[in-house]
């Protein structure tokens, strides 16, 4: 078998849409489209993935990526502008990558242009740095007020992984403060986490506030991992349940997500950092 060179490449991918693929030192391994900025696959050095991309995902730069690490800019679900913001459905580019002993690491920069503007009128930069180790994914996400003007947004990662449904579970959250939205997402039951490992029996779809910064998600498959965060605040679960019969089994989100304002004055950024390990 021929073994993968270390560093970062450029790809064609699904409906010959550029995708990097960076390959640390021990062979693990992540593919990151330019479009959406999304994260597809993290395998480990065991040639495991960890992610979950859906069979319904299009590759088509009309919707965006369903699956993997989508970015969720500058708003969080529905509000005034589309769905989970502009932030998956934008090219973003290359602005810098580094292969070092023990990683390999990429940096998407995306701007304000006429598409973020016709919805969301500000000047901005994003930063996304994609770190992969020997079996570990880190990213860094920085927001920076390019404008004269204040702004302010919520956004997430809605990391989806590969799971058995039934059998996943995730520690951590015992005590957190809940926005349950079933049944009615509209109105979501306020409650506490009373559970000392959250399943996903049927359909979830539930917040987290001031979640702790490192959560165990088993993900039923045998793999067994560490979700460490600095400054992302919320955490959301998500399963479709039978909304989505085709492949609810196979997978579960597990979002780390700051839900409430960013409020930045121009110059200013916001910095927010995920690590996924296995333990």
């Amino acid at each position: 078998m021929a073994t993968s060179t270390t560093g970062v490449r450029v790809a064609e991918g699904e409906g010959n849409l550029p995708k990097l693929v960076l390959t640390s030192p021990q062979n693990s391994e992540a593919e990151i489209y330019l479009f959406g900025g999304c994260i597809t696959s993290w395998k480990v050095a065991s040639g495991k993935d960890l992610l979950f991309v859906r069979p319904d995902a299009v590759f088509n730069k009309i919707k965006p990526i369903s699956g993997g690490i989508p970015h969720c800019f500058p708003q969080f679900g529905p509000g005034l502008i589309q769905q989970h913001g502009f932030g998956r459905n934008m090219d973003w580019s290359v602005v810098d990558s580094q292969n070092a002993d023990d990683n390999a690491a990429v940096t998407l920069e995306l701007k304000d242009g006429p598409y973020s503007r016709a919805m969301w009128d500000f000047a901005f930069q994003a930063l996304y740095k994609v770190i992969v180790g020997a079996d570990s994914l880190s990213t860094e996400l920085k927001i920076t007020n390019t404008d004269d003007k204040p702004f302010s947004f919520s956004t997430a990662l809605h990391t989806y992984f590969r799971a058995s449904s039934a059998g996943a579970s995730v520690r951590g959250l015992k005590g957190c403060k809940t926005l349950n939205k079933d049944p009615d997402p509209k109105n979501p039951i306020e409650g506490k986490e009373e559970r000392d490992a959250v399943t996903f029996p049927g359909f979830v779809d539930c917040v987290y506030l001031d979640a702790p910064n490192e959560l165990q998600f088993d993900n039923g498959l045998g793999d067994n991992i560490i979700i460490k965060n600095t400054n992302w605040s919320d955490a959301v679960l998500w399963n479709p349940h039978t909304l989505m019969e085709a492949c609810y089994r196979d997978f579960v989100c597990v979002e780390n997500a700051k839900l409430g304002d960013v409020n930045l004055e121009p110059g200013q950024s916001w910095t927010a950092t995920q690590l996924l390990s296995i333990s």
